[in-house]
């Protein structure tokens, strides 16, 4: 089994799912304090760009790497396109491996990061990555599944076309159908494309990161789509809130009414787990710029 992972709660536990961070390690700290700490009963999933553009880069893969160890079944970490070779070596997270640690250090990360799945799936009805959905109409849960993320030509970095680069890469529209991405990477996809992928693998819901958004959170595509992003202003400089999803217990559930292999709504309200939204703010840091390390020419 390579991708997705898949997080099944028992009852009475939480999940947050935290979008982007982006080497904003003070935030990173400041959203536990806020939101609670990893244990046996509060499961995190951190659903990519943990690295890159913040300068704190690597104290935020640090942690996040030893918390998994301490709590290998409370944090469950996706792969962004920023967890990366190129992406790094643009915006700064190799710069700054090497400025405070060395080459090997980063070469440790770059091979940690080709282990990180590319998707997690949440109880069976909640599908969450990084980017977003696919080309295709016939990507199922299996194929994702079934993606080999450890070829046997020995490189872990994703390739440039199939699943596993729209899973990093693509972005909703509001517009019907699919359109060239803005990003020159990937493509986006519209909220008939997001209701029929959910459909057809009797899915409640897809949530994804990779795009700031001003509010933190934001529900797209009819309900069936949401966008937590949780790096609150982003770079220093764009004044959006940091947003995460929580999974509580539904009270009011009951089991013997439930469809668990039918026809998913986006918002049944007899689902074993309620939504909640939460958002927060910057804290302050100390004196230094996005990407002060960097050699990229990209820095602020």
């Amino acid at each position: 089994m390579t991708s997705p992972d898949e997080i099944i709660l028992a009852g009475g536990k939480k999940l947050t799912v935290v979008g982007d961070t982006h080497g904003q390690f003070f935030d990173v700290l400041n959203l536990f304090q806020k939101f609670g700490f990893v244990s046996d009963e509060h499961v995190y999933l951190f659903n990519g760009d943990f690295v890159d553009r913040g300068s704190w880069s690597c104290e935020v893969a640090f942690y996040l790497f030893v918390l998994k160890i301490l709590y290998p079944h409370s944090i469950f970490i996706n792969r962004g396109n920023h967890e990366t070779n190129d992406m790094n070596k643009t915006y700064g997270f190799t710069d700054e491996c090497e400025h405070k640690y060395s080459q090997k250090v980063f070469e440790a990360f770059a091979e940690s990061f080709g282990a990180l799945p590319y998707a997690a799936l949440i109880n069976g009805s909640y599908l969450c990555m990084h980017g977003g959905l696919f080309s295709r109409d016939d990507v199922t849960l299996k194929e994702i599944k079934n993606f080999n993320r450890f070829p046997t030509s020995g490189s872990t970095q994703p390739p440039r076309d199939g699943i596993a680069m729209e899973l990093l890469w693509t972005d909703p529209q509001p517009e019907v159908g699919r359109s060239q991405s803005k990003r020159g990477i990937g493509m986006q996809f519209g909220p008939d494309i997001t209701e029929r992928f959910c459909l057809n693998n009797k899915i409640r819901k897809v949530l994804r990161s990779h795009e700031v958004r001003m509010g933190g959170v934001e529900e797209e595509h009819n309900g069936r789509l949401i966008t937590v992003f949780s790096a609150p202003n982003y770079c220093d400089s764009t004044g959006n809130l940091g947003g995460v999803v929580h999974f509580v217990e539904n009270p009011k559930y009951n089991k013997a009414t439930d469809q668990e292999d039918g026809y998913k709504t986006a918002d049944d309200p007899n689902c074993p787990w309620s939504l909640q939204i939460e958002t927060f703010d910057a804290v302050p840091h100390p004196d230094l710029k996005p990407m002060a390390y960097s050699k990229s020419g990209f820095g602020y």
